[in-house]
């Protein structure tokens, strides 16, 4: 990850951090458990094809568009789920397998993510570029989407997430 991106999702926790008066928890469950780099890797490979799947589709159809812009629970909608998967710490009694969070996976996808929107940003400040309006619509989706990943990284609740978004309005 550049330094740019980390410096992009440090200023997006501060944000948070001041909006709700309070540090932000970091996940515990599986934070401490080794995850092989192959696992790793492909855990990481799966959400980044959730995000160039969900971000095109977005792209060709325009389908959750709305005046104020799209709303990144919409537009990733596999790649929310995902991420709330790899953050799961409790399963029903009657699941066949034990819960198995993987928050270093969910902080790599967030490394990925942060990394594009800067590569988005510098792809928008190439004046020869034609496709700024495409470039902006993905980078807007993009930066709602490191929100909605960081709300699930934080396990800010319904309430805290209504706070960050009159925060930002």
């Amino acid at each position: 990850m550049s330094e740019r991106a980390a410096t992009l999702l440090q200023g997006r926790r501060e944000q948070m951090e001041r909006a709700l008066g309070r540090p932000l928890a970091t996940p515990e469950a599986g934070a401490d458990d080794a995850i092989p780099d192959e696992t790793r890797s492909y855990l990481l490979g799966e959400a980044q094809d959730l995000y160039w799947n969900e971000i095109e589709w977005e792209l060709i159809t325009d389908e959750e568009a709305r005046d104020a812009g799209t709303l990144a629970e919409l537009t990733f909608p596999g790649m929310l789920a995902y991420v709330r998967g790899l953050l799961l710490s409790e399963v029903m009694p009657d699941s066949l397998s034990p819960a198995s969070p993987r928050p270093q996976v969910v902080s790599d996808v967030l490394d990925f993510v942060a990394s594009r929107l800067v590569v988005l940003q510098d792809e928008l400040s190439d004046p020869d570029n034609s496709d700024l309006e495409r470039l902006q619509a993905e980078m807007e989706m993009t930066g709602g989407l490191i929100d909605r990943v960081l709300y699930l990284y934080h396990g800010l609740n319904e309430q805290d997430i209504e706070r960050l978004e009159q925060a930002e309005a």
